[in-house]
């Protein structure tokens, strides 16, 4: 088990549920902008958000921002050690910096002093991009090991210096590397990790990468917070981030839906059965998932081994010729007609619930 460190009142590490968090893309120097866009991100279950540091302006900015933000605050600082400085005085409750880009230890040492005074947390954020010239040299390029031995250096540091509230991420835009990086440093440390793939990209494809990166080492058990890193509508980030959790089995709430990928046997339309059931449950795993009820809904498509498939659903149909068999909890309810089994799934939940 890692340490624990407060983000705000977030707790990261020490057996804490995995925490989401997302970065705003807006100009932090605009309060009231960001603003808007940390609400749009805590509705769709965001818990920590980031707001890029790039001048004196938008560390002040942070001030405001820290106010009327209702998720803790965290200034993504690069080059530059005093806009750090300034955003821990602007009550940022957590600072982002990368070791490699910071100017030294020195000045790695004056951020570590203000986050300890200021009872902020600190994440040393090692990116492949960004790695120390030494290291790039000793290991002829980018790779795990670099990444892993630049984290533990700085964890050394901060260690040297006092200073615990640590959070480590070592992130790459190459799945393979980034997924051993944190299995290195998780093997030698425990230090809690942010995990993530950096530069996912935009599409599905970043999508895919994203959920291979991170869904590989969440079943390991490694991560304490994470964040998915696609280009676009930071909003997007959080609900992939939810599902995610929820699909390795670190979230229960809401509705997991299930349903067979067909075969000859199937007699009914299961794609648009299926398809249509998933568009109608959306609004209501939203409403489920705020009164923290998580339940299990099932389509299956034929009669033959839909039944066993889906006996830990809740709720669900097993179809037949024409037609499909409703179930509530390993209850046989009734028959219904194809063209009904939507509604009657459907309406079978909302009156299950009172939604």
């Amino acid at each position: 088990m890692t340490r624990q460190v407060f983000c705000g009142n977030v707790p990261i590490g020490g057996g804490a549920p995995v925490s989401i968090q997302s970065m705003t893309n807006t100009d932090t120097r605009d309060a009231a902008a960001t603003l808007v866009q940390i609400s749009r991100l805590a509705d769709a279950g965001c818990q920590i958000v980031r707001c890029a540091v790039p001048d004196m302006e938008a560390a002040k900015s942070i001030a405001a921002i820290k106010k009327g933000s209702p998720i803790p605050v965290v200034a993504d600082i690069h080059f530059d050690y005093k806009l750090a400085i300034a955003a821990l005085d602007s009550g940022a409750d957590k600072v982002r910096i990368n070791p490699g880009n910071i100017g030294g230890e020195e000045n790695f040492a004056k951020v570590l002093s203000k986050a300890k005074e200021c009872d902020a947390a600190v994440r040393i954020g090692v990116n492949s991009g960004s790695l120390e010239k030494k290291l790039l040299a000793k290991y002829g390029g980018i790779c795990a090991e670099a990444l892993c031995e630049s984290a533990l250096k700085s964890v050394k540091f901060a260690e040297s210096e006092g200073f615990e509230s640590i959070v480590v991420s070592l992130k790459s835009s190459d799945v393979k590397v980034n997924h051993e990086a944190h299995r290195l440093f998780a093997a030698q440390s425990d230090r809690p990790l942010h995990i993530g793939l950096t530069e996912a990209g935009a599409g599905r494809m970043a999508e895919i990468k994203s959920c291979a990166a991170l869904g590989a080492l969440l079943l390991e058990g490694i991560g304490d917070t994470m964040r998915i890193s696609l280009t676009g509508d930071p909003v997007r980030e959080v609900k992939l981030a939810a599902e995610l959790l929820q699909a390795v089995g670190l979230r229960r709430r809401g509705i997991d839906f299930i349903s067979c990928p067909s075969c000859g046997r199937t007699r009914v339309d299961l794609d648009g059965i299926a398809r249509e059931v998933e568009n109608r449950l959306e609004p209501l795993s939203e409403k489920l998932a705020n009164d923290g009820i998580f339940i299990k809904v099932a389509v299956m498509g034929c009669e033959v081994n839909g039944p066993g498939e889906a006996k830990d659903a809740d709720f669900g149909v097993a179809c037949g010729k024409g037609c499909g068999l409703l179930f509530k909890r390993g209850e046989t309810l009734r028959t219904v007609p194809e063209d009904r089994i939507v509604t009657e799934l459907i309406d079978l939940i909302e009156k299950e619930f009172y939604l």
